[in-house]
């Protein structure tokens, strides 16, 4: 199976992947029920909790600034992706439209579909962390979480939230679907936070 669909870094590509993943050749799309079906114009981002909320049409999210991101991705079921190429908008632009309370030390990610993930809000805060809406120069296909998904690179795939509309501010952390179920509440990589002790 190494062989077929994942293969081991290359010489100078080792200290890029983490402990117990292996390179795949491919893009997995890793899914818990089916993928939601969301058009543009009737997409919405909430903003609740502990910040002023917030409700943020597809136009309004697409007219903070754009860029292109490189960034390796790492899934908890031992794969990695290295290079990837996305376009997408900073979450420290969003920052900027939102007013947190001071309390906040938490955010529960929302998603269609009923998903959510937690994340430390510094960690979610990251310069290098953003929310993608092109795969590779095309739009985010649906199976990755199109329209628009987070992508919080120095955390495991699953901290990066696919069809996401919306992030609740916290006094203290909650777990979200698959921290309730076993995975570790935060998820680094390299420390192979995989599952709850």
């Amino acid at each position: 199976m190494l062989g077929k669909f994942f293969q081991k870094p290359a010489p100078g590509e080792n200290d890029r992947v983490p402990p117990g993943q292996h390179l795949t050749k491919g893009f997995p799309i890793m899914t818990y029920g089916a993928a939601p079906q969301i058009s543009i114009e009737e997409w919405e981002f909430r903003i609740w909790g502990l910040a002023t909320p917030k409700v943020l049409r597809w136009d309004d999210f697409m007219a903070l600034p754009h860029h292109e991101f490189t960034a390796d991705f790492h899934c908890v079921t031992r794969w990695s992706k290295l290079d990837v190429k996305w376009t997408g908008i900073k979450v420290t632009d969003l920052m900027q439209l939102i007013e947190v309370d001071p309390q906040a030390a938490h955010v529960m990610q929302h998603c269609y579909g009923g998903y959510t993930t937690n994340i430390p809000l510094a960690d979610l805060i990251k310069e290098e962390n953003f929310f993608a809406f092109q795969l590779f120069g095309e739009p985010l296909p649906v199976e990755h979480g199109g329209p628009l998904r987070l992508v919080v690179p120095h955390l495991y795939a699953w901290k990066s939230a696919k069809w996401i509309n919306g992030l609740e501010f916290l006094q203290r952390e909650e777990s979200g679907f698959w921290e309730r179920n076993g995975y570790h509440h935060r998820g680094e990589p390299w420390a192979e936070e995989r599952y709850s002790l």
